[in-house]
């Protein structure tokens, strides 16, 4: 099962795999450096624990993700309605809606996408 939580480092991280991928771990740990200033031996401990809750692969020093980062969101998004609202997506959305006035176009999109799932199975 993937573990659908990252930490702001871990998401910065994650994020240069999903923006450069498939890299070698090397070019990770370049990357790394740049951009978190982490030394190699951080980035490949970093890489193993996201390598052991299934979000990315090291096979061969080449990283690639088995989880999108459009997945990623989409599995978060799931978790946080379960846990917050019991699974109900219709309360997230009055939650939602009676914080922030949806505008017109965005009600027009929701409603869209709702059109566009009616009918649809999921396996």
């Amino acid at each position: 099962m993937i573990e659908a939580r990252l930490g702001e480092v871990e998401a910065r991280f994650a994020d240069i795999i999903w923006q450069n991928e498939p890299l070698s771990s090397r070019k990770l740990a370049e990357l790394a450096e740049k951009e978190l200033a982490w030394k190699r031996t951080t980035t490949y401990t970093v890489l193993k624990r996201l390598c052991d809750r299934g979000l990315f692969c090291n096979q061969g020093g080449t990283v690639t993700s088995l989880v999108s980062k459009q997945e990623f969101f989409a599995l978060q998004s799931e978790k946080f309605v379960e846990d917050t609202f019991d699974g109900s997506l219709p309360s997230f959305l009055v939650a939602f809606g009676s914080r922030k006035k949806l505008s017109d176009a965005e009600i027009d999109e929701l409603q869209k996408i709702i059109e566009g799932m009616r009918g649809q199975t999921h396996g």
